[in-house]
C-alpha cells in the first residue's frame, strides 16, 4: 500500500514531465540563424518562419539576395516526428537547380540538426543551430 501512494504521484509527475517536453519542441514560429559569407565575407542572417499542421510542416526561408534585397523560399516535403523536423529548400542559380536537404530537433528555443546538399555529383553536409526569435514585428 505504501508502494502505491509512493508510486502514484511519481508516475503522474513523469506523465506530466513527457508532456511538457512535448509542448516545448514545437517547431512552430521563427527561427534565425548565421552562416558564414562568401570568400570571408560577413555572416549571413537567415530567417525561417515555421507552421505545423499534425505532422505537416510549412514555412518559407528568408535570406539576403546580391542586391541587398531578400529571397523568401517555400519549404517543401516538410515533416514532423515529435521533436524532429525535415525539409527541403529548393533553388535555382544561372539556370541550375539545387536542393537543400534540412533535418534537426528541436528542443524548447533551439532546433540543431544537418543540411546536406549534393554538388557536383558529391553529398556534402554542414551542421546548422537555429535559434527561436523573439523579435516583435
Amino acid at each position: 500500500m505504501i508502494l502505491k501512494k509512493t508510486l502514484t504521484p511519481l508516475v503522474a509527475l513523469a506523465i506530466f514531465a513527457i508532456g511538457t517536453a512535448v509542448q516545448a519542441a514545437d517547431p512552430a514560429g521563427t527561427w534565425t540563424w548565421t552562416r558564414p559569407g562568401r570568400n570571408g565575407g560577413a555572416d549571413v542572417k537567415l530567417t525561417l518562419k515555421l507552421k505545423v499542421d499534425g505532422d505537416k510542416l510549412t514555412g518559407n526561408l528568408i535570406s539576403p539576395s546580391r542586391d541587398g534585397g531578400t529571397i523568401e523560399t517555400a519549404i517543401k516535403e516538410g515533416k514532423v516526428k515529435g521533436e524532429e523536423i525535415s525539409f527541403n529548400i529548393t533553388r535555382e542559380f544561372n539556370g541550375n537547380t539545387m536542393t537543400s536537404k534540412y533535418s534537426g530537433k528541436v528542443s524548447e528555443d533551439t532546433i540543431k540538426g544537418k543540411i546536406e546538399t549534393e554538388r557536383n555529383g558529391e553529398t556534402q553536409s554542414r551542421d546548422w543551430t537555429a535559434k527561436r526569435s523573439t523579435e516583435k514585428k
